[in-house]
């Protein structure tokens, strides 16, 4: 089924949308090549570069390369693929070599993930309906850690603690406010007071 966009659906790309496009060159599949689309070659190399966490122009072809492979559908690179790849790896933005690596694994568990799905949706089999269901489970737990493995990569291991329930005893104070405690560091909002029960 084919729809069409109508008014009121359709938007103005602002200027702001189109910069943001130029900044963020496509990857296109030539042949036995990756080609960056972009009007300068190495601007567009450098925002990639940028966008996807990589250190330099080795790191980042090293990069793309790895994800053509993982993009593979019956043998061949997959355009599609690739290219859904490569915009969620920028949509999580990587800050350092150590993220963008994460990040390219889990994109590549994601689309493994859908494709042991699709199998599973597609098989009769009550033994490749098991297997699949099997691997499907070890993706999807691969996929968790990871998530969670960025995340305390990005908060520096630093565990934040909420208390929901206090109770203060006659005579007792209590700061009123929202707190975070990382380590052995407490930091109360700035602007709270002591609230001491009447």
């Amino acid at each position: 089924m084919t729809t069409s966009l109508t008014s009121p659906e359709t938007t103005a790309i602002t200027a702001s949308d189109r910069a943001a496009t130029i900044a963020s060159p496509k990857v296109k599949l030539r042949r036995r090549s990756i080609v960056i689309e972009h009007p300068d070659t190495n601007a567009g190399e450098a925002l990639l570069a940028e966008a996807l966490g990589a250190a330099d122009r080795d790191a980042l072809h090293g990069l793309l390369s790895q994800l053509v492979k993982a993009s593979v559908v019956a043998c061949k690179p997959d355009q599609g693929n690739l290219a859904f790849m490569v915009s969620t790896l920028k949509s999580i933005a990587p800050k350092d070599s150590l993220e963008s690596m994460l990040a390219a694994q889990m994109v590549s568990i994601q689309v493994a993930t859908m494709r042991c799905a699709c199998r599973l949706a597609c098989t009769d089999d009550v033994q490749q309906q098991e297997s699949l269901t099997r691997a499907l489970t070890r993706l999807a737990r691969t996929y968790a850690a990871q998530v969670e493995a960025l995340n305390r990569h990005r908060s520096n291991g630093a565990c934040a603690i909420t208390v929901q329930n206090l109770s203060v005893q006659d005579g007792g104070k209590a700061v009123v406010g929202n707190f975070t405690q990382h380590a052995n560091l407490i930091a109360a909002q700035p602007g709270l007071v002591d609230a001491v029960p009447a």
